[in-house]
């Protein structure tokens, strides 16, 4: 296992910079503001991993940051909504495992494969088919599993570019506590990425610890924690613009990632890691979760504006907590919850049948 091109993205601060006519009139900070109307190009910032977007210091010198009244009560459906949906995760993901060897043992003892492997090797195209397939069975269980997520960001990075669904996009895929819809942006974001570049380089990370991270939790377990992470960072987020007044849109996966990132450095503290473009310098895993959180923490505590540091640190304690107390705590108790499942699945007399 080798991090040593992954870990650079995470421990450097850059900013990718794309100028383009922007119809809708707002611009990319940790996310998107409004700005001014104005009869030249419009400018769009994005930062190159964090979740979401910040503007230049001249740009906000030019538009003062918009503050709304603290209304905290506006974070109470956010809050039910976060509580709601980490439940309902990991409720179908122990529900998804259950159902995965419920299938595996029934093929293991009649004999048979499974229906979607079947379908897979079954047909015979040529070729590129047997290539595709060969390539699909060489990827670790990992990338297996983010490839879905991978697919779904490219299906959204893909949407932004069609301008009947801006305002869609806009209203659905960026989080903003000012916003009339709190709740669903708050998952639709963790997909949304603007930029290419941006999304390039979280899906790049994403993919180089998905073997790592499903290692220890398993795929089901993964995608729960992943989607969490997701609407928790995003949260965490919320509270902090409204505690500072400073509002706007914002977007991006890496609140969802610094999760993952954490755990495997909280999991497996004493791995070697490198920075991208100098391989000859290591560090522990400890030690890079360290500085990355000293570097948000600092962020967030002097207002710096090039990341939204309140969701990485949302995204990475969730990390830290969630390998070392919460997998105890919610996935190894999950079995009377899957007992009832099976009681439902099974019917009156579930208990009579056999995992």
């Amino acid at each position: 296992m080798s991090w040593r091109s992954f870990v650079g993205l995470f421990c450097r601060s850059s900013e990718y910079t794309l100028r383009s006519r922007w119809p809708h009139n707002f611009q990319q900070r940790c996310s998107f503001r409004k700005v001014a109307k104005k009869p030249e190009t419009k400018k769009v910032e994005e930062e190159l991993l964090p979740a979401h977007f910040e503007s230049t210091e001249a740009a906000l010198h030019r538009q003062p940051p918009s503050r709304s009244p603290r209304s905290f009560s506006r974070l109470l459906r956010p809050l039910v909504f976060t509580v709601g949906f980490t439940g309902c995760s990991f409720s179908s993901a122990a529900i998804w495992q259950y159902e995965s060897l419920k299938t595996r043992v029934q093929s293991y003892f009649d004999g048979q494969r499974t229906k979607w492997l079947d379908k897979v090797r079954l047909p015979k195209r040529g070729e590129a088919h047997k290539d595709l397939i060969e390539l699909w069975n060489s990827l670790s269980e990992g990338q297996r599993t983010v490839t879905a997520i991978i697919a779904a960001n490219v299906l959204v990075f893909c949407c932004w570019r069609l301008p009947p669904l801006q305002r869609s996009m806009i209203k659905y895929f960026t989080a903003d506590p000012a916003s009339k819809t709190l709740c669903s942006p708050m998952l639709l974001s963790t997909f949304s990425h603007f930029s290419f570049f941006h999304m390039a380089a979280n899906m790049y990370v994403l993919w180089g610890f998905s073997s790592s991270a499903v290692s220890i939790l398993g795929r089901e377990q993964f995608m729960a924690v992943y989607l969490s992470a997701g609407v928790i960072s995003t949260f965490v987020s919320y509270v902090s613009k409204m505690a500072r007044g400073r509002m706007g849109p914002s977007l991006g996966a890496s609140g969802a990632i610094m999760t993952i990132v954490a755990l495997v450095c909280t999991k497996m503290p004493e791995a070697k890691l490198a920075i991208i473009f100098l391989p000859m310098f290591t560090f522990t895993a400890a030690n890079a979760l360290k500085g990355i959180i000293a570097l948000d923490t600092a962020g967030l505590v002097l207002g710096w504006k090039m990341f939204d540091h309140a969701a990485h640190l949302g995204g990475a304690l969730f990390g830290i907590w969630y390998v070392t107390f919460g997998h105890e705590l919610i996935w190894k108790n999950r079995e009377p919850f899957v007992k009832l499942w099976h009681k439902l699945r099974t019917g009156s007399g579930g208990s009579k049948g056999g995992h």
